[in-house]
């Protein structure tokens, strides 16, 4: 009877390489003129609110430093998330230097507007910071999930419908825009368009203390790029107006391998029980300093509801862990915040 009953397979794990990873973090820190710390955020990981507990955590440990050294590797995100994480960051650094090796997108792009100066390697880039949100009342897409409207795309409607109808006949394109994305949703990507210039500005008066150029800067990043993922290289953040600097080759080479390891630790861990039923167990972002890690790991099952053609999760126990090097000994332990 027992032979015939079907059993769960073992759930599968992301390999948690801190011994490897404190290597390439002590030998980065060595070769820096300050204190290293790293930010790195999987492709299913982003900036959020809980990241800046993470931080806390880790500066908590390190102190107060003054010239701090911030590898960032992330999508984007939250950006009120991001003005937290610099207020945090500023609060333990007298001078704070972004290091750039790769993609620094959306909400990243606005944490690394924090720094007094930014370093970016060959494959490194900045991104618009336009918003998009995901409103309760947005459109559904085929998935049946809610989909993101920006500000730029509802201009650009606009734009189109007013170029494209003579005069005469002309009226408010809004009356048959309405059917297809609410009315409540449009005024608050119109209200979200506006923060992300407030948050930048604010974000860069950290290091700034002339505003209108601050001002300049954010409502250029805000406004000024016809994709919210268009890359914006070294030449270009230069001429926006950032004290951007070609990041060290040796440097560039340590942050990739470290981003390997990331990469590694990052993977997919979902282990499939069947059709309807799967469990996910990957580390999202990892914050890292000489001693001490913390990462996020998603643990939790997701069932799919055929009559509501969605996914839901279930017996969700993910949280941050933080590995942390005292003494001789390396301690593991789950930190719980809500």
């Amino acid at each position: 009877m027992k032979n015939s009953q079907k059993r769960k397979p073992k759930l599968k794990k992301p390999p948690i390489l801190f011994a490897k990873t404190q290597r390439i973090v002590r030998a980065i820190a060595d070769e820096t003129d300050g204190t290293f710390l790293t930010y790195w955020n999987s492709a299913g990981g982003s900036v959020c609110h809980n990241d800046v507990m993470g931080f806390y955590e880790v500066l908590q440990r390190i102190g107060h430093q003054d010239k701090l050294h911030l590898f960032i590797k992330s999508d984007g995100g939250d950006g009120t998330a991001s003005l937290r994480i610099v207020n945090l960051l500023r609060r333990y650094a007298g001078k704070l230097v972004a290091q750039l090796p790769l993609e620094c997108a959306s909400a990243a792009t606005m944490v690394a507007l924090g720094a007094d100066e930014i370093e970016m390697g060959p494959l490194a880039f900045l991104t618009a910071v336009d918003t998009s949100i995901t409103h309760d009342l947005s459109p559904m897409d085929v998935h049946n999930r809610r989909v993101s409207v920006s500000q730029d795309e509802l201009n650009r409607v606009v734009k189109l419908w007013h170029e494209g109808t003579v005069a005469d006949n002309a009226k408010n394109p809004y009356s048959d825009l309405f059917p297809h994305v609410h009315p409540l949703v449009i005024g608050a990507v119109d209200r979200s368009s506006s923060l992300s210039v407030k948050l930048c500005t604010e974000i860069l008066g950290f290091h700034m203390s002339d505003k209108a150029a601050a001002e300049t800067i954010s409502v250029h990043l805000n406004s000024a790029y016809p994709a919210h993922d268009y890359p914006i290289v070294l030449q270009e953040a230069r001429r926006v107006g950032l004290n951007v600097k070609d990041l060290d080759p040796k440097l560039n080479q340590m942050l990739l391998d470290l981003h390997g390891l990331y990469s590694e630790m990052g993977q997919s861990a979902v282990t499939d029980f069947d059709e309807r039923n799967y469990h996910n167990n990957e580390i999202l972002n990892i914050i890292e300093s000489v001693g001490i890690q913390v990462h996020y790991q998603t643990d939790k099952d997701w069932h799919y509801r055929t009559e509501e053609r969605r996914w839901v999760p279930l017996n969700d126990e993910s949280s941050w862990r933080k590995v942390e090097k005292i003494g001789t000994k390396t301690l593991s332990s789950v930190i719980h915040i809500r």
